[in-house]
């Protein structure tokens, strides 16, 4: 995800202050709903959420907000938030994946309150959210008691959220094969270009999805895998050549995903499909 701040940094990160929070993300900071909202929807302050969750040790070391089509919304709308806990002590090295939450809310009708779990890798700052059959999330609707709802969940989240940490270790035992590196490539493939249809008008290839980027990812294990390839979908740059409807060559880059929805969404994808890998492969998610 593109939602880290140079605060975010493992060899001496930092959490951010409220004024760079404000930068990046003002909607963090609406009290109550956009105009828009009837009686019956419950604003969700998520500074106050924010605040609370601070004093437990959860520290806020990225954000980032949507860009609404309404002006009117900026100060109320989607926004993403990646909090860590920084009072460990513990040192990182590269290739470390480390546990964090992720809380997304809005207060114009964009998106319920969520609180879910990450994973984040040191050495290339690709991330992703875990989705396993053991983790958990809080998803809370604007109505109702909402307070109690979201601060009981935080805990629950993040201790579901140590049980993903087994996969990185477990997935970088699994060798994969030809067939099976191209099998992966192919669906995760169609999980990031893939029309409403399933159609893949694009002339980015599927092996490319398994381009490294750097020497420490030329591994044909499943976890390395799983990281070029996420790294490749996520982050976009990969080089096409395609041909004009004049048969002109044409030369272009893939976009990086920025829309936080459509972040989350492929991020999850993308784990279900790795997690299946490793079923086949004979590996069961931890319990």
């Amino acid at each position: 995800m593109t939602v880290y701040a140079h605060t975010a940094r493992f060899d001496h990160g930092r959490a951010l202050t409220e004024d760079e929070l404000r930068r990046l993300a003002p909607s963090i900071f609406a009290t109550s709903a956009h105009e828009s909202r009837s009686d019956r929807f419950q604003p969700i302050p998520t500074i106050d959420i924010l605040r609370g969750l601070m004093d437990e040790g959860f520290m806020p070391v990225g954000a980032k907000q949507a860009r609404p089509r309404d002006e009117t919304k900026s100060d109320f709308t989607k926004h993403l938030i990646r909090l860590r806990r920084l009072d460990d002590d513990r040192k990182y090295s590269v290739g470390d994946t480390v546990c964090e939450i992720l809380l997304k809310n809005a207060n114009d009708g964009t998106s319920a309150y969520d609180l879910m779990a990450g994973l984040f890798r040191v050495c290339c700052l690709n991330s992703l959210v875990s989705q396993t059959s053991t983790l958990d999330s809080v998803k809370v609707r604007h109505s109702g008691d909402v307070g109690a709802k979201v601060i009981e969940g935080t805990y629950r989240v993040m201790k579901e959220a140590e049980k993903a940490l087994i996969a990185p270790a477990d997935w970088s035992m699994l060798a994969l094969n030809t067939d099976e590196r191209h099998a992966f490539a192919e669906a995760a493939h169609v999980l990031r270009f893939a029309d409403a249809e399933g159609e893949t008008n694009t002339p980015v290839k599927p092996e490319q999805l398994l381009d490294p980027r750097r020497r420490g990812d030329t591994g044909k294990d499943l976890w390395t895998t799983f990281n070029v390839a996420q790294e490749n979908m996520i982050r976009g740059g990969i080089r096409t050549v395609s041909r004009d409807t004049q048969g002109r060559r044409r030369q272009s880059r893939t976009r990086a995903v920025n829309g936080i929805d459509q972040d989350i969404k492929l991020n999850k994808a993308l784990w279900v499909l790795t997690e299946k890998m490793a079923e086949l492969k004979g590996m069961r998610a931890a319990a």
